[in-house]
């Protein structure tokens, strides 16, 4: 994965001032899914016919985690490749390279899911859910701890 200064320098990332307002309301979208997530974990159950809702949903709220701290240090992410380099802004967080790896591997699943139809199982979807409580944590800890 290219580094997030390549895509500072490229375009896909663009700096500028920090945007606060557009911050919280990506945080507060993040707690809201996390919070229907841990729901549906307990009343609807993970199963093989609903594995690639709960995936999704796991990418969605660590995506708005990220790109809440991104517009927080005053840089936006546009056009193609953005995701990618909204991932790539973990290593600047401080995440290690098996999470980082982890991450951009569930958003080229998202894309399959998406784009192509294909389906995951329950067990690949257990692991994005104890990698998404993991990561969330460490999201929000990193996001209050440089209000």
């Amino acid at each position: 994965m290219k580094s997030f200064d390549e895509f500072v320098k490229k375009g896909v990332i663009r700096k500028g001032s920090p945007q606060p307002s557009m911050a919280k309301d990506l945080i507060e979208r993040a707690e809201h899914k996390e919070n229907n997530l841990k729901e549906r974990i307990e009343k609807i159950r993970l199963k093989e016919e609903n594995a690639n809702d709960f995936i999704e949903d796991c990418y969605s709220i660590l995506m708005s985690l990220i790109r809440s701290k991104l517009f927080s240090d005053g840089y936006n992410p546009s056009g193609y490749g953005a995701h990618e380099a909204e991932i790539s802004f973990m290593k600047n967080l401080g995440f290690d390279e098996k999470d980082i790896v982890f991450m951009d591997e569930l958003r080229k699943f998202r894309n399959q899911i998406n784009y192509e139809g294909k389906k995951f199982d329950k067990e690949y979807a257990e692991k994005v859910i104890e990698f998404t409580k993991r990561i969330y944590l460490e999201l929000k800890i990193i996001i209050t701890k440089n209000k």
